[in-house]
C-alpha cells in the first residue's frame, strides 16, 4: 500500500540536495524549521504522498514531510537537528 501512496520513499528532489529527516507532526516540523532558520541554513520541505492535499483539508498531515538541505550544509544540519526534542523525527542518512 505504501508503494501506491508514495509513503515508503523519500520525495523526489533535485541533485545537490540531501534528505536530512522526515517529520511526522506539525510541532516537530516547526522546531526543525526554527533550528534551520536560526542557523541560516536554507531548506526545502516536501510532503510525502498526498500529504500536501491532506494539509489543505485537515490543517496538518501525518504522512510525513521530508526535509532537504544543500549538500554542503547537510552535516551541520543533521548535527543541529539530531534528536531535536521530538520523537516524531526520523533521521535518515541516505545520500540520494
Amino acid at each position: 500500500m505504501d508503494r501506491i501512496f508514495g509513503l515508503d520513499s523519500v520525495s523526489y528532489h533535485e541533485q545537490g540536495l540531501e534528505h536530512i529527516a522526515t517529520v511526522y507532526d506539525p510541532t516537530s516540523l516547526m522546531i526543525m524549521e526554527s533550528i534551520l532558520k536560526d542557523a541560516q541554513i536554507p531548506y526545502l520541505l516536501k510532503d510525502r504522498g498526498s500529504g500536501g492535499m491532506v494539509k489543505v483539508i485537515a490543517g496538518y498531515s501525518v504522512m510525513g514531510t521530508d526535509v532537504f538541505v544543500r549538500a554542503e550544509h547537510a552535516e551541520v544540519a543533521r548535527a543541529l537537528t539530531d534528536n531535536s526534542a521530538c520523537e516524531f523525527v526520523d533521521q535518515e542518512e541516505d545520500n540520494d
